[in-house]
């Protein structure tokens, strides 16, 4: 009896159990229906067009006004990358544009250059001026650094070869392009390297473009106007040109691009 009284207290437990879990599901359930209409104002989010109340907490993601984003949110990139381009370099039409440096600086004043390049200046101009073209000889450097001319540095013979480049046999106009070459302004290139020199004319290393009129009057004592149409279709002085280093060596004496 003790037995059948003891399984009838546990069906009794297992019903009323039963009982009370079916009522929690329709709790749950009538908990997840669509509320009154009375609560609808209290539950639904404020208008688009309507300013949130001051209490309003934004859920997490920034997400207010309907479930729109703000800006700043997580996962959406910001668009003022996009929109905001930092400033880009002028390229160009035809690619990027070459800078180049400014010209080398035109010098008039012999007194900037070096003692040593001062006195081979001084002592070609004497040599050109007696019209003697052998005493150009000892000034070019004869041996294994010998004066470039016309871009052969082992000539044999450079004054055979000066004599063969002028007008008349004893290489009289050279003499005188000498002269003229060296009254003009100079520049200083490669400064502080082993190539550096000073040259002359500064045409060699100024673009012909940016000549002023009284550049360009200098430079026709040198050459003629027709030459001088020429060199613009080329884009450089091609004429003779001298370069002595800082140490007082004649370079060289060439012509040409």
């Amino acid at each position: 009896m003790r037995i059948a009284s003891g399984k009838q207290g546990w069906s009794a437990l297992l019903s009323r159990f039963v009982t009370i879990a079916f009522a929690g599901i329709a709790l749950i359930a009538t908990a997840g229906t669509a509320p009154a209409l009375s609560e609808l104002k209290q539950i639904l989010p404020p208008s688009a067009g309507a300013p949130a109340d001051e209490g309003q907490d934004v859920p997490p993601g920034g997400e207010v006004n309907g479930g729109v984003p703000s800006p700043g949110t997580p996962g959406i990139p910001d668009p003022d990358p996009l929109i905001n381009k930092p400033p880009t370099a002028d390229t160009g039409e035809n690619g990027p544009v070459d800078e180049q440096g400014p010209p080398p600086e035109v010098i008039y004043d012999i007194e900037k250059a070096p003692e040593p390049v001062r006195r081979l200046r001084q002592l070609i101009i004497e040599a050109a001026a007696s019209g003697d073209i052998e005493r150009l000889r000892p000034l070019l450097n004869p041996g294994p650094n010998q004066t470039q001319v016309m871009l052969d540095p082992g000539d044999p013979d450079p004054i055979a070869t000066l004599k063969g480049l002028s007008g008349d046999p004893d290489g009289i106009e050279i003499l005188a392009i000498l002269l003229d070459v060296l009254s003009t302004g100079f520049v200083r290139v490669d400064a502080g390297t082993p190539d550096e020199m000073y040259i002359w004319p500064y045409f060699a290393e100024k673009p012909l473009t940016t000549l002023t009129a009284p550049e360009k009057v200098e430079l026709l004592r040198i050459v003629t106007a027709g030459d001088y149409t020429d060199m613009l279709e080329i884009g450089n002085y091609n004429f003779f040109r001298v370069g002595i280093s800082p140490d007082g060596q004649w370079k060289t004496f060439t012509a040409g691009d």
